[in-house]
């Protein structure tokens, strides 16, 4: 079960298939930046693989109709999208031998794996997440998250006493749990 911004994602299927609005944004808005990634992965231009998304949004917004209920669309937009940027290449001519390959790449590889596409999302957003921590802060997190040190062993260490460390780690607790309210549900799966 996926839960975008505090929801269930089968809550927001039927909000999107009743034409809901904020339903459809939330549900592009999480998907969007994978779906753009996978597509550049198959036809090597970005450009091009925002409009193949973005034209795919449109034609789910206006067939919404037609969507069957169920728990997550992640599969059935990746797959959308897949064949997508296929028809593109095909459409652009490229060789019949080519687009083979990239066929049975895309089935066989890393390439087609959806997850793959959140979770960078999701580490792009964590990145940011640990670059809004103050240095300090930051320090005596990774020390602790990182690379294993007790509180008394960064204490040492930082020449700090051992409530300024766990002060420190709660203070990046709080603010990673804020910058990340999103993709909890997603962190506790990793």
């Amino acid at each position: 079960m996926t839960v975008i911004n505090g929801m269930k994602e089968e809550t927001l299927i039927q909000r999107l298939i009743n034409g809901d609005q904020t339903a459809f944004e939330l549900l592009f808005r999480f998907y969007y930046p994978g779906l753009v990634t996978f597509a550049s992965q198959i036809i090597l231009d970005r450009d091009e693989a925002e409009e193949i998304v973005q034209d795919f949004f449109v034609k789910l917004w206006t067939g919404r109709k037609e969507i069957k209920q169920s728990v997550t669309l992640k599969s059935y937009f990746f797959t959308s999208v897949k064949n997508r940027a296929l028809n593109y290449l095909k459409k652009e001519k490229i060789s019949e031998k080519v687009r083979d390959e990239l066929r049975e790449m895309i089935e066989t590889d890393q390439l087609y794996q959806p997850d793959l596409f959140v979770e960078s999302e999701l580490q792009t957003r964590i990145k940011t997440a640990f670059e809004k921590l103050p240095p300090r802060t930051n320090e005596v997190f990774a020390l602790s998250r990182f690379k294993g040190l007790s509180n008394d062993q960064i204490a040492e260490k930082l020449n700090i006493s051992k409530r300024t460390v766990e002060t420190h780690n709660s203070n990046a607790l709080k603010i990673l749990r804020e910058e990340l309210k999103d993709y909890m549900f997603l962190l506790l799966l990793f």
